[in-house]
């Protein structure tokens, strides 16, 4: 059983002029073989990207990318013919599969409404799928609605068990990514499992038996669960719970 605390602070930054983006795990540049997964999850990347910018067309393959805007909007376009805006309390799942390109920019380009000069942050989670090869594709659920009860909504899972609920699918039967809006003094009850990534991208909690834990911590559980985290103001928290790991 272990409690891995991972700061703010301590995450990989990569900073350009269109971009401020903070690296939970190895990627791009900066690669640490210690640091490369939990469970299955390979990348949580917390982006902020300028208005009339973003990442132009480039490839993936054998992923399961998973994109939870917090603030402002996100153009979402694919080589499989997919377009869409992206925002708070939708969440979105891209499948590479056999290999899909894609692009992503700030909605100041405005695919609807007027243009705009905010800024779009958004946390995106690559999972590794349990079946490489497959069809690319795409899902995309509204579910700001469910997330007003305060407890941990299943948002993209490939587990049995969340078949028919709120959760889009992801080709990982071993996987679910929960999230949770929590207001000072509600708190929700972490799952067993034999590994979780916990990600703070909002607010303050407190972490039963660790602490309080400030935007942008996170924490790696190994063969545990049960702990209560307790928002100590607004906050929000993006949960992955996993049944498999990656080789090492």
């Amino acid at each position: 059983m272990t409690v891995d605390i991972r700061r703010s602070a301590d995450r990989f930054a990569t900073k350009i002029p269109w971009l401020d983006s903070k690296h939970s795990f190895s990627f791009g540049r900066h690669q640490d073989p210690a640091n490369s997964h939990h469970g299955v999850l390979l990348v949580n990347n917390d982006d902020v990207v300028k208005p009339g910018t973003g990442f132009d067309t480039h490839p993936h393959q054998d992923m399961e990318i998973v994109t939870w805007v917090l603030r402002g909007s996100l153009v979402h376009q694919d080589s499989e013919g997919h377009s869409g805006v992206i925002y708070p309390g939708l969440a979105q799942r891209m499948s590479a599969g056999t290999g899909i390109l894609h692009s992503e920019k700030n909605d100041s380009w405005r695919m609807q409404g007027e243009k705009h000069t905010d800024p779009v942050r958004f946390v995106q989670m690559w999972v590794v799928p349990d079946e490489a090869g497959i069809t690319p594709g795409y899902e995309q659920l509204e579910i700001d609605g469910e997330l007003l009860s305060g407890g941990l909504i299943p948002v993209a899972s490939g587990m049995a068990r969340d078949a028919g609920r709120s959760a889009i699918r992801i080709n990982n039967k071993y996987a679910a990514l929960h999230v949770a809006r929590l207001e000072a003094g509600q708190s929700v009850e972490l799952p067993e499992a034999p590994f979780l990534h916990l990600f703070v991208p909002r607010g303050t909690v407190d972490l039963e038996g660790a602490g309080p834990l400030t935007e942008g911590d996170a924490v790696r559980f190994t063969a545990t669960g049960g702990q209560r985290v307790t928002a100590t103001e607004s906050a929000e928290i993006l949960l992955w719970e996993m049944h498999a790991t990656l080789a090492a």
